[in-house]
């Protein structure tokens, strides 16, 4: 089940150039480490390239998880990627063990990870993605300088803390195309819940929800049986929304 809902577009501050460069933009790239600017030219001719995207894990698991793996092989094959680019956060890598900490503080390093994947892939759409935490930290990151992101993947978006609290303040500072892929069981994240956020949102959203998923996206056998379907199925859907998600608003760039 899908839905998505248009709103605000993120505008051009007066960069637009004019004449026979009007679909020319010129971004930058910090290069990580070195403090030079690497100008990149995108122009109407890279509308078609194949997207960029890089793919941030959850807090409890590295990219070299079960779950990671599939996943970056189903966001490759349907978005016909020129590369997912996974990554360990540095609690995390190694084998390392450790309480992951706040999202915020996981920002720079992720960053640097983006930054160097866009100057060895230039010209192409960068699209953001994330699994729970990593996709929290990905909205941070979409948000930042020198990111020309052109769209976030939210999977399994934790909107509810631990606590309790609401963590929609990254959300509502957005200006790019946002589409989260829930499961209908999350606790971390109740649709209605969303729904009410999705709403007071600046970007172009979508939601997809996985029936009977949690927040893995993982649905009991009974449900599956209930509805003559498998797990495969189910998350062939999700990455198919997604995919078509991704090339209506690349379309529109």
């Amino acid at each position: 089940m899908a839905t998505t809902r248009a709103s605000k577009r993120r505008r051009l501050n007066g960069n637009e150039l004019k004449g026979k460069e009007e679909d020319k933009q010129v971004e930058q790239i910090m290069e990580t480490g070195t403090g030079k600017t690497i100008e990149k030219l995108s122009t109407g001719e890279n509308k078609g390239k194949s997207p960029l995207v890089v793919f941030a894990h959850g807090a409890g698991a590295p990219s070299s998880s079960d779950w990671m793996v599939r996943w970056k092989g189903m966001l490759a094959k349907a978005l016909n990627a020129v590369e997912v680019v996974t990554f360990d956060y540095p609690y995390i890598a190694g084998g390392k063990r450790k309480a992951p900490p706040k999202a915020e503080k996981l920002v720079e390093f992720h960053s640097d990870i983006v930054r160097k994947s866009m100057a060895k892939y230039l010209g192409h759409p960068l699209i953001l993605a994330g699994k729970s935490m990593g996709s929290r930290v990905s909205c941070m990151v979409a948000g930042g300088e020198n990111i020309a992101a052109a769209a976030v993947i939210c999977l399994g978006y934790p909107l509810k803390g631990i606590n309790g609290a609401v963590r929609d303040e990254m959300l509502l500072q957005l200006t790019v195309p946002v589409i989260f892929v829930q499961g209908s069981k999350d606790g971390l994240c109740p649709l209605e819940l969303l729904e009410v956020v999705r709403k007071k949102m600046n970007s172009v959203t979508a939601l997809h929800v996985i029936e009977g998923g949690d927040h893995s996206f993982k649905i009991a056998k009974k449900h599956l049986q209930s509805i003559g379907s498998n797990q495969e199925a189910a998350e062939d859907q999700a990455v198919q929304a997604i995919a078509t998600f991704i090339s209506s608003n690349l379309d529109e760039r």
